[in-house]
């Protein structure tokens, strides 16, 4: 089954913490404070992976109190505070990661997925911008202005950025399913329904498009494959029966949130 991690459509990157660099003021590292670095930091990701990201910040702040000049503890404590909503101490985590490591990607990719989830667009986009200047084939890049892109209503550039992500990670699963929801919302709906089948059979347990199908086989009277695919969404992830979380934490177009909205009400 696909993972998500923090905002849905603009994935996080989880940044490695590898061996701190530390100043030349400060001691030398011992070996015991690697291993404990290395400990904590398995924690952090086990918590992330089980959704405790409370006990993910925690585990990163003991590092960053240990090791503060290590920008992958910073970049990834910000991750876990995206995760519960902690968007302003994010910004601050991913802004001193890229303090420290400011030719790094991760951290700007990151930054700009809070900067997406307090509505600045344009900051967001500048960010994704910056990444592209250090690694022009960086997909999550595309895909992520893309996704802040939308945030602007300029749908025509979005579907620009995901077909440019998905041309250099054919794999990517979620470009290419930004790509069938923005195609959708500027009218092509047989060519995104053709994409989101495409996608289902590739990747048959990836629920967004097992409920964008869902959405888009209900306006076109096609109750039975509507409903085969839902079965198959909701028992993937029930968060799609939230249509304020459709709309606003996954960010569909608003032409497929009406969609899922009337097939909701019948249900």
């Amino acid at each position: 089954m696909i993972k998500l991690i923090g905002i849905f459509l603009s994935l996080l990157l989880v940044f490695g913490w590898g061996t701190p660099v530390m100043a030349q003021s400060q001691p030398p590292i011992t070996q015991e404070q690697l291993k404990q670095g290395d400990e904590w930091a398995n924690q952090a990701f086990t918590a992330t992976n089980q959704g405790d990201f409370a006990t993910a910040e925690t585990y990163w702040t003991k590092i960053i109190e240990q090791f503060p000049t290590n920008a992958g503890a910073w970049s990834n404590r910000g991750n876990s505070r995206v995760s519960q909503n902690k968007l302003q101490e994010a910004l601050a985590d991913y802004n001193k990661a890229i303090e420290l490591a400011p030719n790094v990607t991760d951290p700007y990719l990151n930054r700009g997925a809070a900067l997406e989830g307090m509505g600045k667009w344009d900051d967001a986009i500048a960010d994704y911008n910056h990444v592209l200047e250090l690694d022009p084939n960086d997909a999550m890049a595309y895909n992520n202005r893309g996704n802040a892109k939308t945030g602007l209503g300029k749908w025509e550039d979005a579907i620009a950025d995901y077909k440019k992500s998905n041309e250099i990670a054919p794999n990517f699963a979620f470009a290419r399913a930004n790509y069938a929801l923005a195609l959708y919302e500027t009218g092509q709906k047989e060519k995104a329904i053709r994409e989101m089948r495409n996608i289902v059979r590739k990747y048959p347990q990836f629920a967004d498009m097992r409920a964008a199908l869902t959405a888009a086989y209900w306006v076109n009277g096609e109750q039975g494959e509507a409903e085969s695919n839902w079965v198959a969404a909701y028992g993937l992830d029930s968060r799609y029966k939230d249509i304020n979380w459709v709309t606003n934490i996954r960010r569909w177009p608003p032409s497929m949130v009406t969609a899922l909205d009337k097939f909701l009400k019948l249900q």
